[in-house]
This record gives structure tokens, sequence and C-alpha cells, in this order.
């Protein structure tokens, strides 16, 4: 609805598209029982056109249809309400400035006008149109066409009467003809493979947490002279309800058991390998297509909340996975989001990873630096997260990582670092340091490059700690040596110190080194019987743990587990 001029004569034009309808009026929703505006079809397809003449100022409507069969709907049109993003919102979006994007982009629900319904905001620069499709709709996209805000590249909609766990997805109309349907890159909740709709789901304020004294605590705590024992460990793998077809434990029942293992072992963080929606398990993770969302494999995300409440209440603190540094290809998700090279470089010398057959982030652009940054923080802010290990940071750092001459593009200095994913990492920990004091930032760096954990005012990344992946190579070498030759190998034990006060580091010995053939660590360990293995292992875990620095380590580790780890099935407890 909007104001229209008539000849000479101030009136009101309103038009509606409502594909299965046969005739459509408006109601005038403060005088229900007056009037009612006939619309007249203009199109064979439901596009409907009134004049009200009586009438020159906009007032709240609702439409009022009859369907071929007969049915009688009534509905607030979803083109009368105003843009929930202000200018100065749009301004912020482009400019990078907007630190919590996630509170504005993709679905929320909303009262608006006294009216219950979900706002969508999407990012897709170059589409011809955008529309809102799902499970309401029939997933047809001339329902629900979204507005677009000028150059900004957001396109928008308020649609009332959507509720929580409805699904939907984007429908792009691109610019080579044929329309892409993608899940929402802003969703905090996803249905499961082979499906991948988003799911509209409450998480700002779906959940009283209990944990405000850990809060507290975790803000004035001096971490740095503080013990860290992390046990890194991976949800689907770490236990199964084998009388319920062997599934993995769910986030509340981890809420039980993981909190009384972490206990009993003196941990005080959990690691946990990226829980972030993701479509294929074997990448354990790593390949993110729900950047703000918990995996639905485990429980809804008020189930992982729980999870971390408890895990806080019992003085545990909780470090994620992030992965910034890459996302897979698949075509429902990030990838050429608006039939454009979005999220990632064009030129796949700088925008495609060779080792993992994924996409590279297009650090220099605004808007994705804001989707990731808003990535960070709202796992913080949502679910209260302790620390992120930010995964990758090589890759990311180096413009030549895993590639060969002329395979890759300098920088602007004719150098190989990556200066725009620099100035990212830089951001990403100042402000989360700025926001949530006394949360890790740990960087996975397997080369060594200078002032990882040194803070961004001395020109360093910022970083809390970094896993000291030398020591553990060295280490590691040295004990699945026989005793006997290891005098000859001292320096692979001494090594290390002479590096060890450049980084705030922690030793870790990961998930990585136990997979692909590297055999499990109690089974590295040299002798015969199995018994000699183990005092071996015992030896070398406390050279760790006398070692200066934090320490991390995965889970089965702990206990001896003989067998490698296998994502797809659980740690052998019996």
């Amino acid at each position: 609805m909007h104001p229209h001029i008539k000849g000479k004569v101030n009136c009101l034009v309103v038009r509606a598209y409502v594909d299965d309808a046969k005739s459509c009026e408006l109601v005038d929703v403060a005088n229900a029982e007056g009037p009612r505006y006939k619309l007249q079809r203009l199109t064979k397809d439901g596009f409907f056109e009134g004049i009200i003449e009586d009438r020159d100022e906009v007032f709240k409507y609702r439409l009022r249809i009859e369907r071929f069969n007969g049915e009688i709907r009534q509905f607030f049109d979803p083109y009368s309400f105003l843009p929930t993003l202000s200018e100065h919102d749009v301004y912020l979006f482009s400019e990078g400035s907007d630190h919590f994007l996630h509170r504005k982009m993709g679905a929320h629900i909303r009262t608006i006008d006294g009216v219950i319904g979900v706002s969508f905001a999407v990012w897709a620069p170059n589409a011809e149109r955008v529309s809102v499709v799902g499970d309401f709709n029939h997933w047809d996209g001339h329902y629900h066409p979204m507005r677009s805000l000028g150059a900004s590249g957001i396109w928008e909609l308020f649609i009332p009467g959507l509720e929580s766990g409805m699904k939907y997805k984007y429908e792009i109309g691109s610019r080579h003809g044929f329309p892409l349907l993608k899940t929402d890159p802003y969703g905090t909740f996803f249905e499961a493979p082979p499906y991948n709709a988003s799911i509209i789901c409450s998480v700002d304020d779906s959940y009283e947490w209990n944990d405000a004294e850990w809060i507290e605590h975790r803000a004035k705590s001096d971490w740095k002279n503080q013990p860290i024992s992390v046990y890194e460990m991976h949800v689907g793998s770490w236990k199964s309800v084998v009388e319920d077809a062997a599934r993995p434990l769910s986030y509340r029942e981890l809420a039980i058991e993981l909190v009384e293992y972490l206990k009993d072992m003196r941990y005080t963080h959990v690691e946990f390998m990226p829980l972030s929606e993701h479509p294929f398990d074997g990448s354990w993770g790593y390949q993110v297509t729900g950047f703000f969302a918990p995996t639905y494999r485990f429980g809804s995300p008020e189930d992982f909340m729980y999870l971390v409440d408890v895990l806080h209440q019992n003085e545990i603190g909780v470090i994620m996975d992030w992965v910034p540094a890459h996302f897979p290809t698949d075509s429902f998700a990030l990838s050429q989001f608006d039939g454009t090279a979005l999220y990632e470089h064009a030129d796949p010398r700088q925008g495609f990873h060779q080792d993992w057959g994924t996409l590279i982030f297009n650090y220099g652009r605004n808007e994705v630096r804001g989707f990731l940054i808003a990535s960070a923080l709202a796992w913080c802010e949502r679910y209260h997260i302790d620390g992120l290990r930010v995964d990758a940071v090589a890759s990311m750092l180096y413009l030549d990582y895993s590639r060969e001459e002329g395979q890759w593009i300098p920088n602007q200095h004719g150098g190989r670092e990556n200066l725009e994913a620099i100035d990212f990492l830089r951001k990403t920990n100042d402000l989360v340091h700025k926001y949530y004091p006394g949360t890790l930032l740990i960087a996975e760096e397997s080369t060594a490059f200078p002032g990882v954990t040194k803070p961004t005012s001395e020109g360093g990344l910022g970083f809390d700690l970094k896993w000291n992946m030398g020591w553990m190579h060295d280490t590691l070498e040295y004990f699945q040596k026989d005793p006997i030759y290891r005098k000859y190998e001292h320096h692979q034990l001494s090594f290390g110190m002479l590096y060890q006060y450049s980084e705030n580091f922690t030793q870790v010995f990961s998930h990585d080194e136990i997979v692909h053939g590297k055999r499990s660590m109690l089974l590295k360990m040299p002798g015969e019987p199995i018994s000699n293995k183990a005092h071996q292992l015992r030896l070398l875990y406390g050279l760790m743990w006398m070692w200066p620095g934090k320490k991390t380590l995965f889970m089965g580790s702990d206990f001896g587990q003989s067998a490698e780890w296998n994502y797809n099935k659980s740690l052998d407890w019996h």
C-alpha cells in the first residue's frame, strides 16, 4: 500500500501477489466490520491491484482471500511493514563496522506493531531477485519476494504469522537466468542431511542461564598464571548408547556423563572439535556450512546451551574449534551464493584450497569480514563459549600455502603474506577480548610466523595461546625410538626449550596424531608386551605435564586407547 494521485485526487493504491487466490479483498484492521476494499486480478498468476479513492493515509490492513477450493484466509500483508533494518544498520553493514550482524541478518522471530512474525535479511548484491521459500508457502518463490535495500546488496522482508520450527531457504534469481536455492548464511538451526533447509529457531532469549558466577570469574581471572588442562574431543565418537543403535550421546546426556568424567580426571577445559553445522560426517566438522548453528546431530541449540551451562556450573571451561579458513563447495551453502564469487575469491589462485578441495574466504571484503567476526562473537554471546581454537591459521597467513610457483598471487608489496587475513585475525581477536574478557583465542599455527601470541598493539596477531606443534613432532619422534637409541637423540627433547618462550604455548597431542595410519598414542610407543608401551606412554605424559605451558590431550589418549580414532565409532570404554 502506498499513496497515489489519480487525476488531482489523493488516494491509495494496493497491490498483492496471491497465486492461489480466486478473489482478494483488503480489510481495515481498525475497523474489521467496516467496508472491504476489493482488489482486481490483473494477471492469471495472481497479481491483484486496487485503488482506494476515499482514503489518502496509509493504514494497517489484512488481505482476505478466497481460494479456488472455497477456503477463506485472512492474513497480514508482509509488504505493509517497514524494513527491519535502518539506513544506519545498512551503512554499518557495508562499512564492516557492525560487529553483531547476527542480531539483524538471518531469520529472527519478532513482534512488530503487535504482530508476531519472522524478519529475514540476506546479502546477495548480484541477485536479480530474492524470495523466501519454505514449507509455509509451498517452496514457491512467487509468494514472498524480498525487498532490496539499495546498493548494500541486502534483501529484507518481515513475514507475519511464521513460527519456530518452520523450514525455509532463499530462492535467488541469478544473472545467469536460473534460480538458486540457498540455506541462510546466518541460520541458527538446520535439518538433517541429506536435506539442508534452515529452520526458524529463536536462540537469543530462549534459554535462562545459570552461569553468571562463572562468567564473572572468567572475566577477572589471570589465565596466564593458572594451570590449564584441555580435553579435546569429538562429540560424535566419544561415547555411544549401545542399546539405541549405537547412537552418540546427546548434548543433554553429555551434560551428565562428560561432566562427571572431566571432573574425575581434573581437566579444566573441554575443547569440542567443530560443532558448527556441517553436511559431511567425514569432514569431522571442519567443512562448515552453518557458521552460527550448533549441529542438529546431538540436539537443539537450547540443548547445547544447557550442556555449556552445566559445564560452567561445574567450573569447566568450554572451547570450540572455529573454522574461518575455508568453506566447502556444496551448492546449497555459501559457494557462488548469488551466482557469483561472493564469500570466496573469484580467482582460484586465491579462492580455492588445493589440499582440501574447499573455498577460501575473501577477507578483503567488508561484508565477509563482518560475517566471520559476527560468527565468532555469536558463539560467545549466545552460547557463552569460553574460547575459540582457530583452525588452519597457517593456511590463512600465507598466499602460497601448499602452492607451487605460479599458483598464487603476491600481495601488494610482492610478498607471500596474506595481509587481509592477518588484519582479519587481529581485528577478530581484539573484538573477542573486548566484548568477552577472559575468553581464550588459540591458534593452530604450524609455521614459525612471528608474534602469533603477541598483542596486536605490539604488532602480533593477538592470540592467547598457540599449539606447540614443533614440540609435539620432535617429542613423538624421540619416544617412538627404542630406548637403547635415545641417548643419541636427546636434542629432540632439548630443542623445544630454545623457542619455548617465544610464544605462549600449549603442549598438545591432538586428533591429528592418531588417524590415517599413525596409530594410537599407546601403540606409537616401543616395546613389548603392551605393559611396556604403557610405561613409555606414562613417561611421555609425565614429560608433557612437567614441561612449561598449558596442556591439550585428545580423548582416549588419556586412558591408553589402543585403536586409532575413528570418527564413526565410540571410544573403547570397555
